[in-house]
């Protein structure tokens, strides 16, 4: 609740644009126009503290604040020489909201407040126009009807609308008499009455109560929530603004308008905005009447046009950024009625910053500050038209970002045969990839999946290929056989046209419009100038060459993560790989390796030859290998197919000819079952399966040291940097790393070449975080992966929690954030620094980097600067 002495209230003249965490976004700017000296109709701002303090206790903070505003109220009407409620000269208000950051069109406003039946008479014999007089008024009804009572606007606009096409078909407002008004008016206040049950408040200090509160509650309506949970805007409450109406639907002498300092759209640096003449500001944004463009105004109101230009050069070079300015013409007066830092799309926002700089407005430092990093991936990927009508489907989890449209195509198979046919608009829907899936993968433009998370493999591999995916929309229900998918009574067949929007999750019906990404020549002086300012290093995830390529292309300064089982799953190399998981001696293990050596060994010379001179770190096999062979159950089927067919050949010809597959059926069906585990991920995986089998680490280690040897007889500077996964204490690193030194020595010693190299290990069990001090004593560097690292601080299945409870956890705000969408500050954040300081004290200069998806999230990178890593 507010304190005693807290102040609730501030007249214009006493706040700042320094206030806006008292005065909201629109108060402070009110209070910061007033003191630059511009036109601003006066009023007084009710702070965001003030909101909160309703939603406590309602009845007892209004008996409060009432007095308050009261006595403000007074103050304006010996300003303005009116008195609210005088029935000849009657004070009307707007009453607005507007809290610390700007929410377009999610809060209330009631405007022309303080009219009732019988000041609208005085009014209109003072200002000798009684048709402004009652438009003003029927206006007031249907805003306090709408935002205050909660009556439908739309029942409202049937009555509007009823009475206009009694004039003609196009009749605009404007074409509205005054005896159309007052009969509007009496209906208008016939339908209130019928929906609230009591006749229209003729008290204005009633009026202003109950707008006051209902501006309040707005703060908690269900478009502002969401839009707040859409956008992570805190709850931080609504200020509500008071003041001193301008009208510009007097006459065609006035006129109200929005304008912008810079084009929102493409940020070049020229005046927009649209205006209206004799209207109200709702009109503008409502989209009743058409507006005119702001560069007609120099024709139409050449006076006006001048002042407000000048005024909105003042602005911009006040606040230093591009401003959005809502303004009010009264009878050839000019009135200012907000400003703010202005919406921008992403490209925009780049050209703003980069020339603001050339101007000398922004420093380089206040230019990147200014960008929201949030916002440019809509600049790297396909993105929806957000003026787009869609339908969605369902939501699942946004596993790779950019959206795409194309064909439902229900296997891998048909996907590649398709695209090999020319077929570039093909999304691969599976209730869940497997390696055996990834030529469809590769062919499709996107993948959809019933089933599995943000670290699944169809998610994993699409983010690798740079495809869009949804993952775990659990909304759909497949039937493969049919080849079709479900969503409640909506079937959509293999063939059909669906879009996929990875960057939001949204499965949608049909083709929608997509726009391209937009990669200005700004967008490079804008890299251009972080790259200048950095401190902490970027390099890229990359499994290829094609990734590889990419990742220098956007300025990567190395590889942080090659995740060599990657390697493992096209299909000419997945049958060796199971060939030798299935080995049942080390000569057949050593024979299946020695034909996979060549293929890793080629891999890592192109990633090294294309890097050349930069560091790569490469991550030895770190998944199960159950992850390698075909599901269970397929194979079982195929094993009871495999002896029907037997028996049947048997029985009918007295032969037997597939005994020998059946056996070779058997040996994989109790293979995979000797390998599958309870918890795969805390299970024979990593560091251990280096330990258990040790030669699969060596032949990696000796592909990658031949590869690095080749390259450096070649002239070619290489540095790579082996990294040991799943490490929890420091004996596990000794024996590994001890093994895999000796290989790699014996093998630059057989190039007689003098190579730099380092081994380190993924810091990912939070025991190697507590123990860092002891693991820096082998590890010659550290990599976080945070995702694991989450999964095991929180005991999480990432998969599972994802799908099953984090939304409903999200939901309930018992978890602010999803930690597998930025790095949990509080626990993983704080195991994460507890092993930087102390593996340092242990090796100081020790390099720190993450490998995780989080380092390519904002706040994540934030974090990761603050405690020092070197590099995301």
């Amino acid at each position: 609740m507010t304190t005693i002495n807290e102040k609730l209230i501030y007249k214009f003249e006493e706040g700042s644009k320094d206030l806006k965490h008292l005065l909201g976004g629109k108060g402070a700017g009110l209070a910061e126009m007033t003191r630059m000296g511009l036109n601003i109709p006066p009023g007084f701002t009710i702070t965001m503290q003030a909101c909160n303090s309703y939603f406590e206790k309602p009845e007892e903070f209004m008996k409060k604040l009432i007095p308050l505003v009261n006595h403000h109220m007074k103050d304006l009407e010996i300003k303005v020489k009116k008195k609210f409620g005088d029935v000849k000269n009657p004070l009307l208000l707007s009453i607005r909201s507007g809290s610390f950051l700007s929410m377009p069109g999610m809060m209330d406003t009631v405007l022309n407040l303080g009219l009732n039946d019988e000041s609208v008479v005085g009014m209109a014999e003072q200002t000798e126009n009684p048709r402004f007089a009652y438009d003003s008024y029927r206006r007031f009804i249907q805003m306090f009807g709408d935002v205050v009572m909660s009556v439908g606007a739309e029942k409202f606009e049937r009555i509007l609308d009823k009475f206009k096409r009694e004039i003609s078909r196009t009749a605009q407002d404007t074409d509205l008499t005054i005896v159309d008004l007052q009969k509007i008016i009496a209906d208008y206040k016939a339908l209130y009455e019928k929906e609230i049950g009591s006749p229209f408040p003729q008290d204005p200090f009633k009026q202003l109560n109950l707008s006051i509160e209902a501006v309040f509650k707005s703060w908690n309506t269900k478009r502002a929530i969401t839009y707040r949970r859409i956008s992570n805007i805190p709850n931080y409450g609504t200020a509500v603004n008071i003041q001193i109406m301008v009208f510009g639907n007097m006459g065609w002498d006035s006129a109200t308008g929005v304008a912008f300092t810079r084009d929102p759209s493409t940020g070049e640096n020229v005046k927009f905005g649209e205006y209206l003449a004799n209207a109200q500001g709702e009109d503008v944004v409502a989209g009743i009447r058409t507006p005119k463009k702001l560069s007609e105004m120099n024709e139409e109101f050449p006076k006006i046009y001048k002042q407000l230009t000048a005024t909105m050069e003042k602005l911009e070079n006040h606040y230093r950024d591009m401003q959005d300015i809502e303004f009010t013409v009264e009878k050839g007066t000019l009135y200012l009625l907000q400003t703010r830092n202005g919406k921008r799309t992403p490209s925009a926002a780049v050209k703003i910053a980069v020339d603001m700089v050339k101007e000398g407005l922004l420093s380089k430092e206040e230019a990147i500050m200014s960008i929201d990093p949030f916002k440019l991936s809509k600049l790297l990927f396909k993105s929806i038209d957000e003026n787009a009508i869609v339908r969605v489907l369902a939501k699942g989890i946004n596993a790779s970002p950019g959206a795409i449209s194309g064909k439902a195509i229900f296997d891998a198979d048909t996907t590649e045969a398709l695209a090999n046919a020319g077929d570039t608009e093909l999304i691969l829907v599976r209730p869940q990839t497997k390696p055996d899936d990834v030529h469809g993968l590769y062919a499709s433009s996107g993948v959809l999946t019933q089933f599995g998370g943000k670290t699944s493999h169809a998610a994993v591999v699409a983010r690798g290929m740079g495809k869009p995916a949804v993952v775990g929309a659990q909304d759909i229900e497949i039937d493969e056989e049919n080849k079709l998918f479900r969503v409640a009574e909506t079937e959509i067949k293999e063939g059909d046209y669906i879009t996929i929007d990875g960057t939001t999750g949204r499965v949608i019906e049909g083709k929608v419009p997509l726009i391209e990404p937009e990669i200005s020549g700004e967008f490079s002086e804008l890299l251009t100038i972080a790259d200048e300012l950095k401190t902490l290093g970027v390099r890229a995830n990359a499994d290829t060459s094609v990734d590889a390529t990419t990742a220098l292309e956007f300025g990567a300064e190395g590889i942080g993560l090659t995740r060599t089982e990657h390697m493992f799953m096209s299909q000419d190399r997945l049958p060796v790989v199971q060939a030798m998981i299935m080995s049942r001696t080390i000569e057949e293990r050593m024979e299946a390796l020695n034909k996979i050596l060549p293929m890793q060994k080629g891999d890592f010379y192109e990633i090294f030859k294309i890097m050349e001179g930069k560091p790569v770190t490469i991550r030895l096999l770190d998944p199960p290998l159950h992850e390698f062979l075909p599901e269970l159950i397929t194979v079982m089927l195929e094993y009871q197919e495999l002896k029907m067919t037997n028996n049947l050949s048997k029985s009918l010809l007295n032969t037997s000819p597939l005994d020998e597959e059946i056996k070779k059926k058997k040996k994989v069906i109790s293979l995979i079952r000797s390998l599958s585990e309870e918890n795969p991920m805390m299970g024979l995986r990593g560091c251990r399966l280096g330990i258990v089998w040790p030669e699969i680490n060596e032949m990696q280690v000796k592909a990658i040291f031949q590869a690095a040897c080749e390259l450096k007889l070649e002239g070619i500077n290489v540095i790579p940097e082996v990294m040991i996964p799943l490490i929890g204490m420091i004996s596990e690193l000794t024996y590994v790393k001890e093994q895999l030194v000796r290989v790699a020595k014996e093998t630059i010693d057989s190039y007689g070449v003098k190579l730099d190299y380092k081994f380190g290990t993924m810091i990912e069990i939070p025991r190697a975080a507590l123990t860092a001090d002891e693991i820096a004593t082998e590890a010659e560097f550290f990599s976080f992966g945070t995702n694991d690292l989450t999964q095991m601080t929180y005991g999480y299945s990432r998969d599972d929690a994802e799908s099953k409870f984090l939304p409903i956890y999200l939901n309930k705000e018992i978890l602010k954030e999803n930690p597998f969408d930025t790095i949990d500050q509080d626990g993983v954040g704080k195991l994460m620094k507890m092993a930087v300081e102390n593996g340092r004290k242990t090796r100081p200069g020790l390099k720190c980097g993450i490998c995780g998806e989080h380092g390519g999230e904002p706040r994540s990178i934030k974090f990761s600067h603050s405690i020092g890593l070197n590099y995301v």
